[in-house]
């Protein structure tokens, strides 16, 4: 089965992305030979609709199923559409999601985690970029986020989405141990 993995390089230890329709690669793996392609992400730059470009992408690969850690909901309708499941990352290397995955361990997404337009929020669909503006004595203010930066924020949203979704469990499991649906 080839497996594609949202990931920020190339190969079986390159780090798994937090992201899927932005994320820098995809590694298709397949989960037999542990064979190994590492394909950028056509659609990491652009203005809009990156999550719908790149599940169109991976569904043109081949991709059997797709490991990430957040994916919108029009990425996930492609997904659907297309028979491809979505299950969630663990994080760590592409090796260690595709392992987590061919040992069962790995929850498949029923829906996206990710909001509409998610990706948008650094501008102009842009990642790293806070505005565009004509080159002048503000565009210093402009210049791409550090993949640190980066990183941190892209964190930061995963860690509030966590929170939700956590709140939301203890929530359910509250209303089940009152004995109600």
């Amino acid at each position: 089965m080839q497996v594609a993995v949202s990931a920020h390089g190339e190969g079986l230890d390159a780090p798994a992305s937090p992201v899927f329709g932005r994320c820098p690669a995809f590694v298709f793996v397949d989960t037999e030979t542990w064979a190994a392609r590492s394909v950028p992400n056509p659609a990491v730059a652009a203005g809009g609709g990156a999550g719908v470009q790149a599940a169109q992408f991976v569904v043109q690969q081949g991709a059997e199923a797709v490991i990430t850690g957040n994916v919108g909901p029009n990425a996930f309708q492609v997904f659907q559409a297309a028979g491809v499941p979505v299950y969630l990352s663990p994080g760590g290397t592409v090796r260690q999601a595709v392992e987590a995955f061919k040992r069962g361990e790995l929850r498949t997404l029923n829906q996206a985690t990710a909001p509409a337009h998610a990706g948008m929020g650094r501008g102009a669909g842009r990642p790293g970029w806070a505005r565009q503006v004509p080159p002048g004595p503000e565009a210093s203010a402009c210049a791409p986020a550090s993949p640190r930066e980066q990183e941190l924020t892209e964190l930061r949203d995963i860690a509030a989405q966590l929170r939700r979704q956590l709140a939301e469990v203890m929530e359910r499991i509250e209303k089940l141990e009152k004995g109600g649906q």
